[in-house]
C-alpha cells in the first residue's frame, strides 16, 4: 500500500508505545499515534488526558481535551489535581508523548511563542500541562513534523525542559525520569546520545536521505554509527489509522487527517 509522509511518522511513533504503559497524552498528533498504538501494536496501553480520563479509549480523535467522547470512553475519570499530583508527579506515567512548535538538539520544546516574546511573530497555544509532564513522566516522546523553522539551533522560547543544556544538565534540574527518549518525524527517528543527551538521528524513514534531514533541521544535525531505515506501515497499520481518520473526520466536520 501507498503512504504518506504523515502517516508515516504517526505509525513509526505509534509503534514505540510498550503494551501495558500508561501514557500521559497531548492532543494532535501524540493523541492521533497514542491511540493507533491502542488499535493495532498495544491494546492495553493506558491512555491519559490531563482533563482527567485514565484508561480512554476514544472511538474518535479529541478535539481537546475537555472532549466529551474522552470521558465517556474511560475506565474513570479523575479530577486534573489528581491526574498531576497523583499521577504524573507520583511516578505512575510511563510515557509522556508530546508535540511541539520547536525543539532543539537536546529535546527542550517550545510551544509558547515564535519571535521575542513581548513581540512574538506567532503566538501559540501555550504550556498547557507540557511542563509538568516533561519534568516528571518517567520518559517522554515527541513527535511533530521535521523542518528548519521547528528543528531549531535555539528555541525562542523554552516551554518545556528536555535535557536542557545537555550532559547532566537536567539532573542538576532535579528533573526526574529519563527525559526525551525519542523524537519522532515525517522525515526519522531520533534519539539522545550518551553522555551529551544530544538527539542524533537513529533511523531514516523509508525513501529519505540525509541530505533531506540535514537541510530540515536548523543545527549541525548528527548521524548515529549504525543508521537503520523504518519498516513500512503495514497494511494492518494503515487501515487502522485511516478508518480513524475517517471517523473522526465524519465526527467533526473535518476532511480526513486534520484531526
Amino acid at each position: 500500500m501507498t503512504y504518506t509522509t504523515n502517516e508515516m511518522m504517526t505509525v513509526a511513533a505509534a509503534r514505540r508505545l510498550k503494551n501495558g504503559s500508561v501514557c500521559f497524552v497531548g492532543i494532535g498528533l501524540p493523541s492521533k499515534a497514542a491511540n493507533l498504538a491502542r488499535l493495532t501494536s498495544s491494546p492495553d496501553v493506558v491512555l491519559i488526558y490531563e482533563s482527567g480520563p485514565i484508561g480512554a479509549k476514544p472511538s474518535v480523535l479529541p478535539l481537546s481535551i475537555g472532549d466529551g467522547e474522552l470521558a465517556e470512553t474511560a475506565d474513570t475519570v479523575v479530577p486534573t489535581g489528581e491526574i498531576f499530583r497523583y499521577w504524573l508527579q507520583g511516578g505512575r506515567i510511563d510515557v509522556g508523548f508530546l508535540g511541539a512548535a520547536q525543539v532543539d538538539r537536546f529535546g527542550n520544546i517550545n510551544t509558547t511563542v515564535v519571535g521575542d516574546y513581548f513581540s512574538p511573530k506567532v503566538r501559540l497555544p501555550g504550556a498547557g500541562g507540557a511542563p509538568e509532564i516533561a519534568g516528571s513522566a518517567k520518559s517522554v516522546l515527541i513527535i511533530l513534523k521535521q523542518s528548519a523553522r521547528s528543528f531549531v539551533d535555539k528555541l525562542d522560547f523554552i516551554t518545556s525542559v528536555g535535557h536542557g543544556e545537555g550532559g547532566d544538565s537536567r539532573k542538576r534540574l532535579g528533573l526526574p525520569g529519563a527525559g526525551p527518549v525519542g523524537i519522532i518525524t515525517d522525515l526519522c527517528i531520533m534519539e539522545p546520545q550518551a553522555p551529551s543527551h544530544e538527539f542524533v538521528v537513529t533511523a531514516l524513514h523509508p525513501g529519505v536521505t540525509r541530505e533531506q534531514v540535514i537541510a530540515a533541521t536548523g543545527w549541525a544535525v548528527r548521524f548515529a554509527d549504525q543508521v537503520a531505515v523504518s519498516d513500512a506501515p503495514s497494511e494492518i497499520e494503515l487501515n487502522a489509522l485511516r478508518d480513524l481518520e475517517i471517523r473522526t473526520a465524519a465526527a467533526h466536520g473535518q476532511t480526513p487527517g486534520e484531526a
